[in-house]
């Protein structure tokens, strides 16, 4: 799996590397069609992901990557029988918002997941990038939560992560993971305006 796929920039891209691109994008299309499809997928991805970064010492994007696959599990039982409180029985998960007390306790929980997570990588392994490897995984912790429950927010919460994620992965050289995240901020604006459409059209509650 970690031979060379081919040369990119000077930098070997693997096998593995690029098995779990094409997978991990097929798996937000998937979300953004709401399709539950996009989980199993979600699953494969997130473990190659693991031992690609794990390899490359990006130890928090590599336990993240884990705790992707085991919420992914919830997620895809959300999408299938989750339920609202108050809904009908058989009322399939709608798309909601958030509220803006909401909002604000989302931005202290990343800030503080941040410090955090940072704090631990410093102090416990060799990462050589603690803090900007803590700023995604925090942010993706978080991000995974209101996707599973089809929370609209949970689409700038991803921007947010990607952004940083690029500045991870160019200087961890690993090109095809930073164009990965690049095309996952388009797909993360689409998702944002498909499904504020759909929370528009009344499918879900205000």
């Amino acid at each position: 799996m970690f031979g060379t796929a081919f040369t990119w920039w000077g930098s070997a891209v693997t096998w593995l590397e690029v098995i779990a691109f094409v997978l991990a994008f097929a798996c937000v299309v998937c979300n953004i069609l709401e399709n539950p499809w996009g989980w199993p997928l979600a699953i494969v991805s997130s473990a190659l992901y693991a031992w690609l970064f794990a390899r490359n010492r990006i130890y928090g994007d590599a336990g993240l990557q884990v705790f992707f696959a085991l919420t992914s599990l919830w997620g895809w039982w959300q999408w299938l029988f989750g339920r609202r409180a108050g809904a009908d029985p058989g009322e399939p998960l709608r798309v909601v918002r958030l509220a803006p007390r909401q909002m604000l306790s989302l931005a202290l929980a990343w800030m503080a997941l941040w410090m955090g997570l940072g704090l631990g990588l410093a102090r416990f392994t060799d990462s050589d990038v603690p803090w900007l490897d803590a700023f995604p995984t925090a942010g993706s912790l978080l991000g995974q939560v209101l996707l599973g429950r089809k929370v609209l927010e949970n689409w700038p919460v991803w921007m947010l992560v990607n952004v940083s994620s690029i500045a991870l992965f160019t200087y961890k050289q690993l090109w095809l993971t930073a164009l990965l995240y690049a095309l996952f901020i388009g797909t993360a604006l689409a998702g944002w305006l498909r499904w504020r459409a759909v929370w528009r059209a009344g499918r879900g509650p205000a």
